[in-house]
């Protein structure tokens, strides 16, 4: 195989494949894949502690946001923050179920991906924080008077 073919492989290889041949449950039924993230999300908001909490200060934020008025610019930020947020608990979840999936031996890779996928979270929760601050605190000390 050439260079060039090598390229081409690299490019378009992943998109030739189809998931139907290594997967029994993809739905074809976009009113089922959608109920499916719903479960998804409802599992993540029994199982997983986290999000309950994250739940709790997405929608303390937002209050704090209405009360101080924020431009529509402002909110856009502050919905797209909160959602990275929301997607990489989410992914976090996907990855530590997947490990645990593969393997039962607490193994040092299987430690990594886990870590990783954890400190993605904390990553964006200490952005969503630095946003919020940015964000929320000029409002904050105009409402104040301060």
């Amino acid at each position: 195989m050439g260079k060039r073919d090598q390229l081409i492989e690299a490019l378009i290889g992943t998109s030739q494949i189809d998931p139907d041949d290594y997967s029994p449950i993809t739905s074809q039924n976009r009113v089922k894949s959608l109920g499916y993230a719903i479960a998804g999300w409802i599992y993540m908001l029994r199982r997983q502690k986290n999000t309950r909490i994250q739940a709790v200060a997405s929608i303390g934020v937002m209050a704090f946001a209405l009360w101080l008025e924020i431009s529509l610019i402002s909110w856009a930020i502050l919905i797209l923050t909160i959602t990275i947020v929301w997607m990489a608990e989410f992914m976090n979840a996907a990855v530590e179920a997947a490990i645990n999936l593969t393997t039962s031996e607490i193994h040092p890779m299987a430690k990594v991906g886990k870590d990783v996928a954890s400190a993605a979270v904390l990553l964006g929760v200490v952005a969503a924080v630095l946003i919020g601050l940015l964000l929320l605190g000029p409002p904050l000390v105009d409402k104040l008077g301060l």
